[in-house]
């Protein structure tokens, strides 16, 4: 049976050493621990006061090379900091750790380095323990999260400039306060809407169908109302939120005036990609309406126009136009590459 140390008074304070069975030895506990630290990955190395080696167990690149060539060896000014360090804690007695990197094919490996003192009965340092475990995952999960936290901020900063223009534009064309809010939460789920699509892609964007039918459907509208014709590019996260502004406010006027306020009427949505040269590819959306006669004049300049003329193109680097005529609301927006993917 085996006994804790602190409980028999044959350990060292604050260290727990377990005693053998008498069936049991040595080399069962030696073959045990070296499994142990095959399977953690731990690499253990014990020199003397000299810095000769005098055991070393699972020592793996670059603490231990395969040959003379490889290039899979700890470069020289780290293996210095390993050596200056070793030297202050045989000097001094006290316990040092280390982080080393070290280039590899697939970018940097890292390591937690931990450096201890092998003190003799009397208290004097007669070798040195250096304990070395591969960090390299870990990194770079901790890289992975900083990048995500950082992209996070910043498009958290861009979607509040997005909503604090729509506040500003909104309250700008709006007559009262009533008025300021309807149009305001309108928008502001707009947005919402677009951001889903965009959450549940993990931040790659959305498809471009699907974003329109899904900022027409919001107002209830017939299914059938809208044809989408044309290839369906995936759009980035920006481009995603602003495109999908504009379908908002296409839809909340075609739902009160246009074509959607009455039940047969429909709206058409045509894609194209034009090879502009040079790996260049613009998309060009239409919007195409029939509007109900006595209705043209209801679709005056206000905040919807401001937004599809002007903040959308902009935030896109491209241009847009808005033609109302009696009968026939037109709307085409061209955007360039770098707003989309085409698959």
């Amino acid at each position: 049976m085996r006994t804790k140390a602190s409980d028999t008074n044959e350990g060292t304070q604050g260290e727990e050493v377990i005693a053998l069975h008498p069936a049991e030895n040595g080399m069962q506990l030696g073959r045990a621990l070296l499994h142990a630290l095959h399977n953690a990955g731990i690499s253990v190395l014990y020199q003397d006061r000299e810095m000769k080696t005098v055991w070393a167990r699972n020592m793996r690149a670059p603490w231990a090379s395969g040959s003379a060539e490889s290039s899979d060896t700890l470069p020289a000014a780290q293996a210095e900091r390993v050596a200056a360090a070793k030297r202050d804690v045989i000097a001094s007695g006290n316990p040092q750790s280390l982080e080393i990197n070290v280039p590899a094919e697939d970018g940097v490996r890292w390591f937690q380095v931990w450096i201890d003192a092998d003190h003799g009965d009397g208290g004097a340092v007669q070798g040195v323990v250096t304990t070395m475990v591969e960090t390299t995952d870990q990194k770079r999960r901790e890289q992975t999260l900083t990048t995500l936290l950082r992209e996070v901020s910043h498009r958290s900063k861009n979607l509040l400039a997005i909503i604090q223009s729509i506040a500003t534009q909104t309250g700008r064309y709006s007559d009262t306060m009533g008025d300021f809010l309807t149009r305001f939460r309108g928008r502001l789920q707009s947005l919402a809407s677009s951001q889903d699509l965009v959450t549940s892609s993990n931040w790659r964007g959305a498809a471009l169908r699907e974003l329109v039918s899904g900022q027409v459907g919001r107002h209830g509208g017939d299914p059938h109302g809208l044809r989408f014709l044309g290839p369906n590019p995936y759009l980035n996260p920006n481009a995603a939120l602003h495109i999908g502004l504009a379908m908002h406010e296409l839809a909340v006027n075609s739902v009160s005036y246009g074509a959607l306020s009455h039940a047969d009427g429909f709206v058409e949505v045509t894609a194209n990609l034009t090879d502009k040269g040079g790996d260049n590819t613009e998309l060009s959306l239409t919007w195409v309406e029939r509007i109900p006669e006595g209705h043209a004049g209801r679709s005056q300049k206000r905040f919807g126009s401001v937004a599809l003329e002007r903040v959308v193109p902009a935030s896109l680097n491209g241009t847009a136009k808005l033609d109302i005529a009696l009968d026939r609301l037109e709307y085409r927006l061209v955007v360039p590459q770098g707003n989309f993917e085409t698959e």
